[in-house]
Order: structure tokens, then C-alpha cells, then sequence
């Protein structure tokens, strides 16, 4: 069973909706215990990463989400769940999670798309993956071409060494971050279609085998 993180401060419901299509178990909690006894964690956010913490913090759920980590539980956050990872977002000046090592950066509306237009902040819409790192287990099966749904007006930024993927829009960002057992993407794969369903059977698959080893 996958644990589906309730903070109040998430797209739980489109999440769960995704995952009973792929008739991968799944609860939304914020039960410890349950989040504990999961095969897996998924950490979905959408809106402010300041009220995201601020949820998080006011129910402890900040410290068990680290906890899960540390016991090394896999993880994958989405959107804000994914930005909040890192240390710092710019969004509400928010200290955050410290799960990853980096920062969430504000896109800079002077930017320029392919027709050298100023980008419109915030990025929404459908865009594809640059694959940095070749192999990993949650892009196995995603066609090469395959886009995904974004809507963020930030954008993580992590030490290097964490960087899977990257999206250009205006400017090559980081759009898939972590390591393996600890994923994290700036886009909806829960919105994406048969990618994102890929995706999301990826990290299931990847539960199961860490469970049964």
C-alpha cells in the first residue's frame, strides 16, 4: 500500500484517482502509523510552499516525513511536495524540509522562449524532459518524447549531483531531482497521461521490490 501524504496543502484526491486507475493500493493519511506501515510514501502539494510548511510544521508531519527518509521508506514528492524537499524556497522566504540539498527559484519573467517572447510566469502547459541521467528506475518505459503537465511559477534548483531531468522554459531547469528511492518532480504525473501513469507504476514498482527484499 502506498501512503498518500495529508497536509491539507495537496492534489491528494487527483493522486489517488491515478493510482485506483492503476489499481496500485493506496490511502490518503496522516496517521503515522499507517504512513509508517506503507510500502511507500507519495508527497503531493500544489499552492504556497510557506503554507505548505506551515501545515507540515503544525502537525508534526514535517518530522515524520523525515523520519520515513532517514528510515529510508521511497518517496516521491510532487509539485510544491517536491520543491519543499530542498532548503530554501524564495516562495514566502521558506525555510524547508532539508531532505535534498539546494533551493526553489522564482522563473525570471524577462526571459525569453523559442520565438524570443518573454515567457509568461507562471509555466503551464505541456513540455518534455531532458533525461540527465540514463537508467533510472522512475523514467524506465517513458518514451523519450514523452511530455508532462506543469503549473509552477518556482522552480527547484538542487546540487547537481541530484539532477535526473531537466525541462527548458526560457531556461533549462531541473524538472526531475533526487536518487534512487528518493524522487522528486516539479511536474503532475498524476495529470500527464499514459507518462505520467508510467511514472507513478515505476515508483510502485520500485516499492514493492525495496518491500519484498
Amino acid at each position: 500500500m502506498l501512503a498518500i501524504l495529508d497536509y491539507n496543502a495537496g492534489n491528494q484526491t487527483s493522486v489517488r484517482r491515478a493510482l485506483d486507475y492503476l489499481d496500485i493500493p493506496c490511502e490518503i493519511t496522516a496517521d503515522p502509523e499507517k504512513i509508517s506501515a506503507s510500502q511507500g510514501l507519495i508527497f503531493p502539494g500544489v499552492g504556497a510552499a510557506g503554507q505548505a510548511m506551515d501545515e507540515l510544521r503544525s502537525n508534526g508531519l514535517d518530522n515524520v516525513l523525515k523520519d520515513q527518509v532517514k528510515a529510508e521508506k521511497p518517496l516521491l514528492g510532487i509539485c510544491v511536495g517536491c520543491q519543499i524537499l530542498l532548503d530554501y524556497c524564495q516562495e514566502n522566504d521558506t525555510k524547508a524540509l532539508s531532505v535534498i540539498p539546494g533551493e526553489c527559484k522564482l522563473f525570471d519573467a524577462s526571459l525569453k522562449d523559442e520565438n524570443g517572447e518573454p515567457i509568461r510566469v507562471p509555466h503551464m502547459g505541456w513540455n518534455s524532459l531532458n533525461v540527465k541521467k540514463t537508467g533510472d528506475k522512475l523514467l524506465t518505459g517513458v518514451d523519450p518524447d514523452a511530455e508532462f503537465y506543469f503549473v509552477h511559477s518556482y522552480f527547484p534548483a538542487p546540487d547537481e549531483k541530484y539532477v535526473i531531468a531537466t525541462t527548458t522554459y526560457g531556461m533549462e531547469f531541473c524538472s526531475v531531482l533526487g536518487r534512487e528511492g528518493l524522487w522528486a518532480v516539479q511536474f503532475h504525473p498524476e495529470k500527464s497521461g499514459r507518462p505520467g501513469l508510467m511514472l507513478l507504476k515505476n515508483f510502485f514498482n520500485h516499492c514493492q521490490k525495496v518491500h519484498n527484499a
